[in-house]
């Protein structure tokens, strides 16, 4: 891959993202929303400030009433407060999770569906573990090919997200299911990322998780559901077994997660409930913006796969561009708008970009008239 402008090493998204933060525009690169959180949830963390009793150390688990809450949104699945960890956003989660089946296993091979969220193919960089990236064929997984791969490559586990990052898939509940199949079937663990579970343009996600499984792991936060991603507040369900471990992992490592922001988050659900009117009113702006912002690139000569949450499009670019880069630094050099290079997600990735829609219409409308005049001077 040979383009105009040398690559940094490091994060794209950081490395994109910093440059609006640094010299201002448009940031459709990080996945941050730009919709503010709830009113309601702003003030009661305002109140909590003033109080006496939140400003050291939390409980290690977690807030005991957050902990209560999480409960009682997955009393179908009868999780327990012994099986819930509270972590520093959903990549703490991932990372303990991970550093206790490295302790467990040693080194490991891992699997995760290109185009993959950086986390998943870093990790296994960082402990020097072996990663694989399975192909999504028009935004299908090849199950055959997966059992083929977990099998004779003796993966250990497996990333599972929908919607996913970057490219917002919706897998159907009987591909879920199946790949929670294969796993069992070889032993593979699985850890299932469902930050954007409640981002979805139609059905509902199909999350197959059950605690009583030893081989899954399921991490969520609260970022997406409140538009807080500045907050990390994630959490962790698995079994008990397992959840022993992990939580002495964590006394060594995070140690706690913020005492009034978890004060804050418990109590603004105490008063308007989990998944409230404010999380479907994103969700509606979302899809406005994703429906609106999608048809402007179709026109430009882009080409989407289907798309069915979560706050991206991944998108190849017009036939005249070839480097997903090249093109992503003079968006931002000439019109300061800030997308993300496929290259990033995938070695296949070079004639893509992600482009971050989760935000209100008329910051969208914005970028897309800047990238319709980048677009036309260069034809």
């Amino acid at each position: 891959m040979n383009g105009k402008y040398p690559v940094p090493e490091g994060s794209l998204i950081s490395y994109f993202s910093n440059k609006v933060k640094q010299l201002g525009g448009i940031n459709l690169a990080q996945g941050l929303p730009g919709f503010l959180p709830p009113a309601e949830l702003m003030n009661t963390l305002a109140q909590t400030a003033n109080r006496n009793d939140v400003h050291q150390y939390a409980p290690g688990i977690g807030n005991f009433l957050l902990i209560d809450h999480i409960v009682q949104q997955y009393k179908q699945q009868q999780v327990t407060k012994d099986e819930i960890l509270i972590t520093q956003g959903a990549t703490e989660a991932i990372t303990l999770v991970y550093i206790y089946l490295k302790q467990l296993l040693g080194n490991m091979v891992v699997l995760g569906f290109d185009p993959v969220y950086e986390s998943y193919n870093n990790l296994p960089k960082i402990f020097g573990d072996r990663f694989i990236s399975l192909h999504q064929r028009n935004n299908q997984i090849d199950l055959e090919e997966l059992e083929n791969v977990v099998k004779n490559e003796k993966v250990n586990l497996i990333f599972f997200n929908s919607p996913g990052n970057p490219l917002g898939r919706v897998f159907s509940e009987e591909d879920a299911l199946r790949i929670v199949e294969i796993a069992n079937k070889y032993s593979c663990f699985v850890i299932i990322d469902a930050v954007y579970r409640e981002i979805y343009f139609s059905a509902a996600p199909h999350i197959p998780f059950n605690k009583e499984n030893m081989l899954l792991f399921y991490v969520n936060s609260f970022s997406k559901l409140y538009s807080i991603t500045g907050w990390r507040v994630g959490y962790l369900i698995c079994n008990q077994q397992h959840m022993k471990k992990i939580r002495a992992i964590h006394d060594y490592t995070g140690l706690c997660v913020s005492n009034p922001i978890q004060t804050a988050i418990a109590e603004y659900i105490s008063n308007h409930g989990f998944v409230n009117s404010y999380v479907s009113n994103i969700r509606k702006q979302i899809y406005q913006s994703f429906t609106y912002f999608s048809n402007i690139l179709k026109n430009l000569g882009f080409e989407l796969p289907p798309i069915e949450g979560g706050y991206f499009i991944w998108a190849k670019l017009p036939q005249q561009y070839t480097n997903g880069f090249d093109f992503a630094t003079e968006l931002y050099e000439k019109y300061k708008v800030a997308i993300i290079p496929g290259i990033h997600f995938s070695t296949n990735g070079n004639p893509f970009v992600r482009f971050n829609i989760a935000h209100p219409i008329e910051i969208v409308t914005s970028a897309a008239e800047k990238l319709y005049q980048f677009i036309n001077e260069n034809l």
